[in-house]
């Protein structure tokens, strides 16, 4: 297995989980949903999917420190 495949399988996790459950999401939240998908996340790779989210446009960065973002809506 190469070292890629838990990070995308990672990404992929958080991404299913933001977009099921919606809401406001922080690296706590993040790092609880990728630990009841079974993965061993880190904060700081963490906040880097979160952060490619945001880029992608599934999710709007609300609040600085502590960093939040909340769900964009595609209606």
């Amino acid at each position: 297995m190469t070292e890629a495949a838990p990070a995308t399988s990672q990404r992929a996790n958080l991404e299913q989980a933001v977009r099921t459950y919606g809401g406001s999401w922080d690296t706590e939240r993040s790092l609880r949903a990728l630990r009841d998908a079974g993965h061993d996340p880190q904060d700081k790779h963490t906040r880097r999917i979160l952060r490619d989210l945001a880029q992608k446009g599934l999710l709007t960065k609300v609040e600085d420190r502590p960093v939040r973002y909340i769900t964009v809506r595609a209606d």
